[in-house]
């Protein structure tokens, strides 16, 4: 029998954090390594997360907590501001980061491959571990190819730091390299009302919606003569992330260096 997979979870008290909790301590072939959180310092994070302890208590301090545990990967869906350093100090303990945080640059992800590359070993950065989105993504890039006129509506709560998400660039990524650049709409278009028509990218526009009581919806419209098509995708809960997240903490021991994105684990 295979060795079981420890799993480190950053900000593990956090929403996010606590479904991550879940899913690993309810599959047999992880084991929970490690909760790094800045508060509830010395919790049993079972407990935490609403179920019978577990054993592993959380840790402020996200070195010593990799290190003393020996954990292999460390997911982490906390925040743009923590996450880099966070990666940083895993990939330097020899732990592989699991990351679904929006935000890094892409210079940073570049340092981050660089870094695995010379310790031998392999990560995921990911704007979206929903399987849903990422069949989103490639049925939208396969209908550029035949729809070249799109643009993107993303919508998330009012709480969201970035805009666009990385969900969108993503997907905007993806329909750029099946398409030729194509300015849309009409040539002596003019913008009465600056920005209403959304962030450009590559020909066509991409549109953030933010408001309170939104989860996570993405649609990609494409219009053509006579004919629109709509591709929409839409995340009610957080639970619907894990499935993914489950099968890139597998894959993530199985890499070297960083791999940009989680649809390339989908066929």
């Amino acid at each position: 029998m295979n060795r079981q997979i420890r799993v480190a979870v950053a900000g593990a008290s956090g929403r996010m954090g606590k479904e991550v909790v879940k899913m690993v301590l309810g599959d047999e072939s992880l084991a929970l390594a490690a909760a790094i959180d800045r508060s509830h310092e010395g919790a049993d994070i079972g407990v935490l997360i609403g179920q019978a302890p577990c054993g592993v208590l959380v840790d402020t301090d996200l070195e010593r907590a990799l290190i003393s545990s020996g954990a292999d990967v460390l997911v982490d869906f906390t925040t743009p501001q923590a996450v880099w350093n966070n990666a940083v100090v895993a990939v330097r303990a020899g732990v592989r980061p699991v990351i679904g945080t929006t935000g890094l640059t892409k210079e940073q992800i570049a340092e981050l491959d660089k870094l695995c590359r010379e310790r031998g070993i392999g990560g995921i950065v990911a704007p979206n571990f929903s399987i849903g989105a990422i069949l989103m993504m490639k049925f939208a890039a396969q209908a550029a190819k035949y729809m070249p006129h799109v643009e993107i509506i993303e919508y998330h709560g009012d709480q969201k730091l970035d805009a666009p998400s990385g969900t969108s660039i993503l997907t905007a990524q993806k329909i750029a390299e099946n398409r030729q650049e194509l300015r849309q709409g009409n040539p002596n278009e003019e913008e009465t009302i600056e920005g209403v028509r959304g962030g450009y990218y590559n020909g066509f526009r991409i549109h953030s919606v933010r408001l309170p009581g939104v989860f996570a919806q993405q649609e990609v419209i494409f219009g053509g003569f006579g004919q629109t098509l709509k591709i929409r995708h839409d995340s009610y809960d957080r639970a619907g992330y894990m499935p993914g997240v489950n099968i890139a903490v597998k894959k993530a021991m199985e890499l070297q260096g960083i791999t940009y994105g989680f649809e390339s684990f989908i066929d």
